[in-house]
């Protein structure tokens, strides 16, 4: 199945976490603070830029799995798992933007349950393998964007958070591939390159 959707890659998260640094970097420099004082503006800017990407992926895959729910495609034993799936994401979400703004960030606004039903595609699913292969794209996207952006953060810590999270999609990814039938990879380092 083809869908109208890009899943986001690392240089995509980089490359829009990186624009952020740049607007950080150049505010410091008109209001005169020094390098190091700069520096560390512009390495924070960086990360809550990355996050808020990461906040973005949270938001689509909340209103993906809302879609799925909703659509009456799924049979009673896949949609709970979708419900919980989508708890997941949720969970993510809150604890994301409780980092930005903790980092004094603003967080990402969620868009329309319309605008992400219309960038899935979601007009085309028509059953439930439908549904779960979406799932399973969206899925995989995010543990590869995960994982690459780890070595793009400032504070460490926020590594092993994003570790955290590629290890949460990774199993979403693993669970539906199997409800799909599909054989998990056979070599090793599939994720993240």
């Amino acid at each position: 199945m083809s869908t109208p959707f890009v899943v986001p890659n690392r240089r995509l998260f980089l490359s829009r976490s990186g624009q952020l640094t740049l607007s950080a970097a150049a505010v410091g420099l008109l209001a005169g603070q020094s390098t190091g004082a700069l520096a560390q503006a512009s390495d924070a800017a960086r990360d809550v830029g990355i996050l808020n990407v990461a906040l973005g992926l949270e938001h689509e895959a909340i209103n993906a799995y809302q879609l799925g729910a909703g659509s009456g495609l799924l049979q009673k034993p896949v949609l709970d798992v979708a419900v919980l799936f989508q708890s997941h994401h949720k969970a993510h979400r809150d604890a994301l933007i409780a980092t930005i703004e903790k980092m004094g960030g603003q967080p990402v606004a969620e868009k329309r349950l319309d605008d992400y039903a219309q960038a899935l595609g979601a007009a085309s699913l028509k059953n439930q393998a439908d549904v779960l292969a979406l799932a399973a794209k969206l899925e995989l996207g995010a543990t590869n964007a995960y994982l690459g952006v780890i070595p793009a953060f400032k504070e460490n810590k926020l590594g092993q958070v994003a570790a955290r999270l590629a290890a949460d999609e990774t199993m979403h990814w693993t669970a539906l591939s199997s409800a799909l039938g599909r054989m998990l990879p056979s070599g090793a380092l599939t994720f993240g390159a």
